[in-house]
């Protein structure tokens, strides 16, 4: 009798052990674990040339534009889940898929592309937030650029991933500084409201090339690899988890997740640049202020205008952004790199044993921030990272959009129809964005 019984007793403690992983409870704390590689993705998102370029459109536009945050949304909160799905499914980022399914020529342009829109991006934002420090404490912003470069790759270096990701997810809470500045002005209004849901269609000119850069910052190619990356990481990590195509019970549970976790963040991304839409616009473009190129421009430009709070916030939140950006770019390139030639590529592996990986992340890093001794035009600087996000994203689309529906790559969890709908969706128009921002190039 005891014989039999001591098995059963075993089992049921390990089904146990493993419900209270898998469900950690109901309300905040459900909330809260379900929150990772998409949150820390869609605060990536609101970067300081984003900011730079919400704020330029808001300045411009004023609140014409606030409709394009309700456009967008959908869309990349679409493709995300579908980079993720991909990276938990297959237990392989978007870069291994490609090598291992489609010809080397697709993987290495594909990845050269990314390597060089992610530098371009990493130097705008290193910019930016010297720049910005500099309006909160004095002294150089050559300075605080350096530093703040040797800040992202020093903590991507020496840093576990485990303990890294919370510092990143605690770094989302710079973006409620834009919440709060518009709170502060007593925003949004009616008008605003109404503009939210009523688009303004009329996009020729600079309102078509002001969509082009709203939709090139808000869908961008490394995020796509981030977050693909970081489930992978996270199923590497976990001795409990394996590829779902290999585990399908884990399947009901951790696809709920993802689902919560990306447009959890994606709403966040939306949500904090809807904001800094509104903040230009009730101030900079109200008073006449329709120049802004870039993000430190903005936040001086509102201290006479709202206050030395708002200012102080605006300022804040670029060092913030940042400081969760960069790590996020050269990441993200460092991981394209590393699947593409077969590199360990691990945040949580020590240096030592992933020499190339962190070395790809050091030279990004590097270079990005070079550029800005280079006297390169800031506003040039974010204009050609967006062109160059806009020609890699739409065919990384495209393959991401095959690789789901692979049972190679998928097992039987290629995409339901709606998201398979929406995710074809979102690779037509930004083609299109694509196309578009060629077409003003030189205008």
């Amino acid at each position: 009798m005891v014989a039999k019984r001591t098995p059963t007793k075993r089992k049921k403690k390990i089904v146990t052990a493993t419900a209270a992983t898998e469900d950690p409870g109901s309300g905040a704390k459900s909330i809260l674990w379900k929150l990772g590689p998409g949150l820390i993705t869609g605060a990536a998102d609101d970067d300081p040339s984003g900011i730079a370029t919400y704020s330029q459109v808001g300045a411009q536009f004023g609140y014409g534009m606030l409709w394009t945050m309700v456009f967008s949304f959908p869309l990349m909160a679409a493709i995300q889940e579908i980079s993720a799905r991909i990276g938990r499914v297959s237990g392989i980022g978007i870069a291994g898929n490609l090598r291992r399914h489609y010809p080397r020529p697709y993987l290495y342009g594909i990845v050269i592309l990314l390597l060089v829109a992610n530098i371009f991006n990493i130097g705008a934002d290193i910019g930016a937030m010297g720049a910005a420090a500099r309006l909160l404490i004095p002294g150089p912003a050559s300075l605080f650029a350096v530093l703040a470069g040797c800040a992202s790759l020093l903590l991507q270096i020496l840093v576990p991933y485990k303990s890294y990701v919370k510092y990143l997810k605690w770094l989302t809470g710079a973006l409620f500084a834009y919440v709060a500045t518009a709170l502060y002005l007593h925003q949004p209004n009616w008008e605003a409201i109404r503009a939210t849901f009523t688009p303004d269609l009329s996009l020729r000119g600079a309102g078509f090339t002001a969509l082009i850069a709203i939709l090139g910052t808000t869908i961008s190619p490394y995020l796509f690899f981030w977050q693909a990356s970081e489930e992978v990481e996270d199923v590497t990590l976990n001795t409990r988890e394996n590829p779902l195509k290999k585990s399908p019970l884990e399947a009901p549970g951790q696809l709920e997740r993802i689902k919560v976790d990306t447009y959890f963040g994606m709403a966040f991304s939306n949500l904090v640049a809807f904001f800094i839409i509104l903040t230009a616009a009730a101030t900079l473009h109200a008073h006449g202020i329709r120049d802004i190129q870039t993000a430190d421009q903005a936040a001086l430009a509102l201290k006479p205008l709202a206050g030395r709070f708002a200012y102080f916030l605006f300022a804040i939140g670029i060092v913030g952004t940042g400081l969760l950006a960069v790590p996020v770019l050269a990441g993200s390139a460092a991981y394209s790199v590393g699947e593409a030639f077969q590199w360990t590529a691990s945040l949580e592996k020590k240096p030592k044993h992933a020499i190339p990986f962190y070395a790809t992340i050091g030279v990004a890093t590097l270079i990005g921030l070079l550029l800005n001794f280079l006297h390169l035009n800031p506003i040039k600087a974010l204009f050609w990272s967006a062109v160059l996000n806009g020609i890699v994203a739409g065919p990384v689309m495209i393959f991401m959009m095959l690789m789901a529906r692979n049972p190679r790559v998928m097992g039987q969890f290629t995409l339901p129809a709606y998201l398979r709908a929406a995710g074809w969706l979102a690779t037509a128009v930004m083609i299109l964005t694509s196309f578009g921002m060629l077409l003003t190039i030189h205008r």
